[in-house]
Order: C-alpha cells, then structure tokens, then sequence
C-alpha cells in the first residue's frame, strides 16, 4: 500500500512538473534556416509571388472582404476558426511584428504576445520555407499591403480547445523538423517538392491526420504524404498511390488543371477552386512544371513505380451493360426507369452526357472523377445542393457555374441521384442515403444562418 501511494505521488508530482514545463518555460522559436547578408533585399516582386506561393490570400481574406484583412471562416474539426487580420495596421494587425516574430509565426506558430496559433495556420509547412521567401513575404506585407483597421470576430471554440496552452505539447508530438524536405538532385524535382512540400502545403488538405490530428507525413520520404484527407467533410483526393486519378493524366493535363481548374477529365471544387484562383494560376511556368514533375514521380510507394501511367483510353468494355455499366439503361428513357438514372437525365445529362464523359475543359467527367467516387459524399452531396464553379483564370478566363439543384430535388431524389453516379459507368462507391442529404443540407443551412 504504501509503495502504491509513493508511485501514485511520484506520478502526481510528475504530471505538476510537466504542467508547469508547458505554462512557464519559455518557448524557443526557430531562428533563420540561413543566413542573409545584414543589407539583404529580397528582389522585386518576390513578395508579392511568394505571397501567392504560400496562398495567404485564401484564408485571410473573407468571402467579399478587404484582401489580408482577415475575418475568414475555417471550419475545423474543433469548431470554428476565424483568420487574422495579416495587413501592417499596428493595432488589429502585424504592423508591429518585427522579423524574427513574423518568422515566429510562420515556423512556429507564435503570436507576438506568445500565444500559440490554431493549426489552421499550416505553420506545420510553412516552418520548411527558405529564408529568403520569409524575409520576401515580410518586406511584402509590411511595404506593399496597405493597412486595414480591422479586429475581426474572435475564434472562440469550447472547452478545452480554447486553452491555446495546450497546443504547445500538441506541437511537440505533431511537427516535424523546420526545412526538412525530399529530394533527389534532380533540380526540377527539388523545386517542386519546395513548393508542395512547404509554401503551398498542399499536405494540410491532401495527407490523412494521426492519431493526435497532425499530418501523417510532410514529405515524399513519408508513405502516407498526399495519400488523401478530409476537409470540412470533403474528401481531398489522393496525390499518389494506386488510387490518385492524377496517376491516370499527362503531364499536359495536369498542369492545365493546376493552372485554370480544369482540363479534359475533371474541374476544381471545394477549397480547392480557392487554390487555383488565389494561388496557382500565378505560379510561373517554370514552377508549374516542377510541381507537375515532383507529383508524376511520387508514383505508388507500395509498387515502387515512379512514373504513373499517361492516359490510357476507356474501353467500351467499361461501358458493356453486361460487364455491370449502364450505358444502356442510359440510352432509353422508359416509364419505368429507376428513379437515380431517370434523375440523371432529366438534371445532367445535357452537360455531362449519357457516358458521363462530359465536355473536355468544360463539363467535367463524371466517370471516375474522384470527386463522385470519394470515400466520403459530402462533396458530391453539397455540389449537387449548391452548384460548383471553376473560376476565371488567365489560362482560362471564362468562369464556368454549374446551377445548384437544391431548391428542385428533394432530400431522397439528391440521395438516389448521387448513389447512382457513384455506381455508374465504371463508378463503385457506396450508396449515398436521405439521411445524409439531410445533415449536409441542414449544416449549410445553420451556416448561412449564422453568418
């Protein structure tokens, strides 16, 4: 008994002396991961790039608001979370921040009084950035941006998520080392792994959450990097591995669909439209083809290959009613058709046609497009409520809308109409129910209430 209640104290003591560690011990932030000369200038208009590298614009700016300004809704898996105001005003923004805070924040997630940001902040990528992009960024927005008085709502979640003390330990199991990034010696993988792997963080979306809700791996050395994730319910598909859909485009392809939001096989959605829009289509050429290079060669970790296949036609086979298809029960509008293919007539098949094939760069396909076929319905469920657009972009300025379909279909005919794409064609992926039209509906519903 008495030894028990000696290892009971020593535990209780233990657990005192690592609160106290967490509250009181001064946290050590990242310093320069090289060094700049004293009279460095970042050259012009590499701030404002860098800037679109790193995609501040997306979040910081609220839907209709001033850019930088903040004030930006990020649903989380613990609540809601509002962006900050990133312009240089001194009192509701970061005009007081100095470099090594700026850096702070960006490597480690610091806020200048100290407190630690949500993760909402990819601070988890963006810790692997050069320094030269950092002091970029800083010039960027202390000289270019003009300041915005604006405090912003206040990210309020519940207990205990709103003890931001608590994500310092989070940080201790969760974040990897800063400037850690694959590399091969090939120049235009290199570049592109820089790209991916912490500017554009593409990982915070496409990589699935361990158990402690950190990223699964930050760079192509890790198996489970870019294998898939969620976001708001989302699925954000794989970038590698035998069930990426990008493993079946060309280069081409893939980089028209990086650069504008579309190509021949599908069309942006989600958060991701905000990516090209915001971020992507300003990239220069030279760097959209070493992200296209850097995401062709992660291949599939588990057969080893390197370079996914290009292209490869469908067959009619796939469409051959007596290999399951339904390109027959397509091609005959009866009475007695079932109600999701007669749905899919009736709402789609003007655009995306009876093969589901679509129109190249305008209609996308529906016939393995992973949005259809993702492990979650959410976002084909909410693309058929809400519409979707592809924004207007230089490589393509024509903005493309597609109508929402909520206010004319009810709960049960968006079920069957979703379970039937997700089994058509060459489609397998489970039914879709009323239930779930029904949550999602009601969650958007909820939403624009609040706001």
């Amino acid at each position: 008994m008495i030894t028990f209640l000696r290892i009971l104290t020593g535990l209780v003591l233990l657990g005192l002396v690592v609160l106290a560690a967490i509250l009181f011990m001064p946290v050590r932030t990242t310093p320069a991961l090289a060094a700049l000369p004293e009279d460095y200038t970042p050259p012009e208009g590499s701030g404002e790039y860098a800037m679109r590298l790193a995609d501040c614009s997306a979040c910081h700016t609220a839907e209709g608001g001033v850019p930088f300004a903040g004030g930006r809704k990020i649903e989380s898996p613990l609540g809601t979370i509002y962006s900050t105001n990133i312009t240089p005003d001194e009192d509701t923004g970061i005009g007081s921040y100095s470099l090594d805070e700026f850096r702070a924040a960006l490597y480690d997630g610091i806020r200048q009084d100290g407190a630690h940001l949500y993760p909402a902040m990819p601070y988890a990528n963006y810790r692997k950035m050069s320094e030269a992009d950092v002091r970029a960024l800083y010039a960027f927005f202390m000289d270019e941006v003009e300041p915005v008085s604006n405090a912003g709502p206040e990210t309020a979640l519940p207990f205990p998520f709103n003890q931001r003390w608590g994500i310092r330990t989070w940080k201790w199991a969760a974040l990897s080392e800063p400037g850690e990034l694959s590399s091969t010696g090939d120049a235009a993988y290199d570049r592109g792994a820089y790209l991916v792997e912490a500017p554009g963080h593409c990982g915070a979306c496409h990589t699935p959450r361990n158990l402690v809700m950190g990223e699964a791996g930050y760079t192509a050395m890790d198996g489970d990097f870019l294998m898939g994730g969620e976001i708001d319910g989302w699925t954000a598909p794989p970038l590698r591995g035998p069930d990426s859909a990008i493993r079946n485009w060309s280069a081409e392809d893939l980089k028209l669909y990086l650069a504008s939001g579309r190509n021949n096989h599908a069309g942006v959605n989600g958060e991701m439209q905000l990516v090209v829009r915001d971020s992507l289509q300003y990239f220069t050429n030279e760097d959209l083809d070493a992200v296209v290079a850097y995401l062709r060669a992660l291949g599939d970790p588990a057969a080893g290959d390197n370079a996914p296949p290009v292209d490869p036609p469908r067959t009619a086979d796939r469409l051959d009613p007596s290999a399951g298809g339904t390109q027959a029960v397509l091609t005959a509008a009866e009475p007695g058709m079932a109600l999701g293919p007669r749905l899919y007539l009736d709402n789609c098949n003007a655009c995306h046609f009876v093969d589901g094939r679509g129109a190249d760069q305008v209609f996308p396909e529906l016939d393995g497009n992973p949005l259809v076929t993702a492990p979650s319905a959410t976002g084909l469920i909410d693309t058929i409520l809400n519409g979707a657009e592809v924004p207007s972009t230089t490589v393509r300025p024509y903005s493309l809308r597609m109508p929402d379909f909520g206010h004319r279909l009810s709960d049960e005919e968006v079920a069957e109409l979703a379970t039937f794409l997700r089994s058509a064609w060459s489609n397998s992926a489970d039914a879709v129910t009323t239930a779930d039209v029904t949550a999602r509906r009601e969650t958007a519903e909820e939403r624009a209430a609040a706001e």
